[in-house]
């Protein structure tokens, strides 16, 4: 068994290369430092140090050992700082887009829930445009939400192309306006695709407005018109249009954490947890 405070004395004597030093820095004696040694190499059955009078060195082993000993002993410093300090307790107001809702969020929370379970969370879904104005009046602590590519507002946390959707087999009558399912204003991805087909002269017609993409993807399930969702978030039933290659492509749009001028403890570690997380992956939504 790998004992830490062992391989908190090795990693020590790698760091300095000398045993001496380790047990100044470590409060211990030298013959304690070396104990603490022979005892690591005895558990693992290999030769970490190669050591004569005058120089210390590691061996292939060691080097080895050395990358398990950073890790383990900066796991065991993660572990130890979180429940060292109080539990956390209050409320956290969050604000999410319907997309990322649908996404990778439900992950993060659980995270979240499992590390401070007295937290209270208060979960508000809006359009990303509603979100900003929520959060710029006080009315949640912190969003999750998406941008324009080359916005400034929030801390990017992942990149998500804009695909068009549909019934399966639809065929776009091109001769015609092209008939558009989007979710209400304010709402970014309304805004791109509208500036896409104005940039293109492809003339449309918004054929239904929801208040939420899962109103949206109802609506194109029904074979009403064509839609718009983030690449990553899949719909089932909804596939391409036939003749996708004639639709004008779509931007990027960047997914973003943004947070008000201050945060109580239990917010911040929230925003930190969103910017450690990689939220990008395959997930399916609804």
């Amino acid at each position: 068994m790998l004992n830490p405070i062992w391989l908190k004395t090795f990693a020590t004597v790698a760091a300095c290369h000398s045993f001496t030093e380790a047990g100044r820095q470590l409060g211990l004696t030298q013959s304690s430092v070396s104990e603490h040694i022979r005892r690591l190499e005895d558990s693992v059955g290999r030769r970490l140090f190669v050591r004569d009078t005058h120089s210390i060195a590691m061996t292939p082993d060691g080097e080895a050992m050395l990358a398990h000993a950073s890790v383990i002993l900066q796991a065991m410093a993660r572990a130890e700082s979180q429940f060292r300090g109080p539990r956390l307790k209050g409320r956290v107001r969050l604000g999410s887009s319907d997309d990322v809702a649908l996404g990778p969020l439900p992950a993060v929370l659980a995270a979240f829930r499992n590390a401070h379970p007295d937290v209270e969370l208060e979960i508000t879904i809006a359009m990303t445009g509603k979100l900003y104005e929520l959060l710029d009046a006080g009315s949640i602590d912190l969003m999750v939400g998406k941008r324009r590519m080359g916005g400034r507002r929030g801390v990017p946390l992942f990149t998500s192309r804009l695909d068009w959707l549909a019934k399966a087999g639809t065929l776009v009558d091109l001769t015609q306006p092209l008939p558009l399912i989007l979710v209400a204003e304010p709402s970014v991805t309304r805004s791109v695709v509208l500036d896409a087909l104005a940039e293109k002269g492809v003339r449309w017609q918004v054929v239904c407005t929801s208040s939420s993409y899962a109103g949206c993807v109802a609506a194109a399930r029904g074979g009403l018109g064509v839609t718009v969702r983030s690449q990553y978030l899949a719909a089932r039933g909804l596939t391409p249009p036939v003749n996708i290659a004639s639709l004008p492509s779509l931007p990027d749009v960047e997914f973003i954490c943004l947070a008000a001028k201050r945060l109580s403890r239990p917010a911040g570690t929230l925003l930190q947890l969103l910017q450690e997380s990689d939220l990008r992956g395959d997930w399916v939504g609804e």
